[in-house]
């Protein structure tokens, strides 16, 4: 019989149940949230997403709790409503608290309509979904959430006499 230690069990526990992304919303951007924790699922990401994942009967300030320290990076649904909303801004704060220089990316804005940003949020970088068509959303989007470098793959234009 094969012996695993407490410390391999919590370990293994663990990487199982990690997920790629939180997703913080505020329900009115609920149609938003689920469009875009379905793309990134079917781009291979697993997400933590109230709507999907929090069941009836359970706590929900415990769950969000449990989401911040789970996921490796909080994606935020950037609005008027979530920029004003109750519980969203401990979620933010958390992912800031864990990566305060934005060396890990661990706190992604995602801007979905336009609004004002003031404070902490004002100064770190987000991808910008307001008024692109689907397909463009998409690619942003997924683009977006990569971390390496962004060169494209073919060479710009040359920028002298045309």
């Amino acid at each position: 019989m094969l012996f695993i230690s407490p410390f391999e069990r919590r370990t293994e526990e663990m990487s199982e149940k990690t997920k790629d992304f939180f997703i913080s919303y505020t329900q009115v951007d609920r149609a938003w949230a689920e469009w875009i924790t379905w793309q990134l699922e079917a781009a291979g990401y697993s997400t933590i997403l109230q709507a999907w994942d929090f069941r009836p009967g359970s706590n929900f300030v415990l769950e969000m709790d449990k989401a911040t320290k789970i996921a490796h990076r909080t994606l935020v649904l950037l609005s008027p409503d979530y920029i004003n909303a109750l519980y969203t801004q401990p979620e933010w704060a958390e992912a800031f608290r864990q990566d305060p220089k934005g060396e890990q990316g661990t706190l992604l804005p995602v801007r979905i309509r336009p609004c004002p940003l003031e404070g902490l949020l004002a100064a770190i970088g987000y991808i910008d979904l307001v008024n692109l068509p689907e397909a463009d959303t998409k690619e942003k989007l997924l683009k977006g959430l990569r971390r390496e470098r962004a060169i494209p793959k073919t060479p710009p234009p040359f920028p002298g006499h045309s």
